[in-house]
């Protein structure tokens, strides 16, 4: 439990935001079983949805009141606030057209240049798969490529 709570980080491709509350409650969400003061999980949760690019005109929305691209950044917020050292990341930009998706893979791509974070994707998008360093390919459940990425695609491209 110690090793999810403090070194992962998950963000799902349907977001899992819970309705009734707002961008800053869900981001806060996994500190609640930390042992942290209601302040320290409020402002953690604000500077991560900072991070992921939502200004607090943001924060109190609701995720009904978002786009498929700003739920997404507060599913990546969530996985930020305890500072992972791995994200495990299933289809994050699977229900998003592509130029939120580039805007997502831009964003994974700092927080591993900036925070060292390893990102652990999973996608049947090619393009998507190019952002990053490494390609491992499966098919029925066995590895059938393991290829590094020669020139990863720039999140400019």
């Amino acid at each position: 439990a110690d090793l999810r709570r403090n070194k992962l980080g998950f963000v799902f491709q349907q977001y899992i935001l819970l309705a009734r509350t707002s961008a800053l409650e869900n981001a806060e969400l996994p500190l609640m079983y930390a042992t942290l003061g209601a302040h320290e999980r409020r402002a953690r949760a604000r500077q991560a949805l900072l991070d992921v690019g939502l200004d607090e005109a943001h924060h109190l929305a609701h995720p009904h009141e978002l786009s498929g691209g700003q739920q997404q950044r507060v599913a990546i917020a969530r996985a930020l606030v305890n500072n992972p050292s791995l994200i495990l990341a299933d289809e994050p930009t699977g229900a998003l057209d592509s130029k939120t998706s580039s805007e997502i893979m831009k964003l994974f791509l700092r927080l591993n240049r900036e925070r060292n974070m390893t990102i652990l994707m999973v996608t049947h998008e090619l393009d998507v798969a190019r952002f990053s360093g490494r390609i491992v390919s499966f098919h029925d459940g066995h590895v059938v490529g393991d290829e590094p990425v020669g020139r990863p695609k720039a999140a400019s491209a």
